[in-house]
């Protein structure tokens, strides 16, 4: 690489800056996965921008919380983009492939699909083999003993739930892999938006799970990616 060229590159560091944003090109060096940009609250122009620079820099992108107005503007610029409909996610590229074990997605019901297909659709970009397994909530448990072969070959097991939010706790007795809970904000008047389900998770009497934010499928997709890569072998 010549001086210049270095220059450049090492010009950027520790952030681009496109005045109304800076992103951190270098966040992949540092914990292993690129910044994703939260689509939520931006202007259509400004998204467009982060976009560019990031594909401009990494060759990929993951775009979390898109509005379908949102994605058809992204798609009209990079045809090759996906919209991910029902996870509220835009991507363009993936990482490569993660060897190791699949990392099971696990959804107590349809309603918190959007929340489980976030974890799923983003552990797939981050090139993690996954195996999802929808509608299994404990109301009627022999649908969650039927995906037990799938759970015992995960690596890690995300598992998402409203309401009771008892989904979790379960699998975490069933299952010798850690366990990364999601509440959503799913259920009836006294599931305080999920508050229920979150102090549910946290609560737990089976050990070996751990509890992300309400709805934050993104945040649990990160920390199962985080834990599976542990396990891989140096170099």
């Amino acid at each position: 690489m010549s001086p210049d060229r270095a220059l450049d590159e090492l010009a950027e560091l520790p952030y681009a800056d496109l005045g109304f944003a800076k992103l951190d090109l270098h966040r992949e060096i540092r914990n292993g996965l690129p910044e994703a940009i939260y689509a939520e609250g931006k202007r259509s122009e400004d998204l467009s921008a982060i976009v560019a620079r990031m594909l401009e820099a990494h060759g990929r992108v993951l775009v979390t919380r898109v509005r379908p107005e949102m994605a058809a503007a992204l798609s009209a610029i990079h045809p090759d983009g996906a919209h991910h409909e029902r996870a509220r996610i835009w991507t363009l590229g993936q990482g490569a492939p993660i060897a190791g074990p699949p990392i099971a997605v696990v959804a107590a019901g349809t309603s918190d699909l959007p929340v489980a297909e976030e974890a799923a659709v983003c552990l797939a970009w981050f090139g993690h083999e996954v195996e999802r397994g929808y509608d299994v909530g404990i109301a009627g448990l022999h649908r969650l003993l039927g995906r037990l072969p799938a759970l015992r070959r995960a690596g890690v097991v995300v598992a998402v739930a409203g309401m009771d939010g008892a989904l979790p706790t379960v699998v975490a007795s069933l299952v010798a892999s850690p366990v990364v809970a999601v509440p959503t904000s799913v259920g009836y008047g006294a599931s305080f938006s999920g508050l229920a389900a979150l102090l549910t998770m946290l609560n737990g009497c089976a050990p070996g799970v751990g509890v992300v934010n309400i709805d934050n499928g993104y945040g649990a997709a990160v920390l199962a990616s985080r834990i599976a890569r542990l396990g891989r072998p140096a170099g």
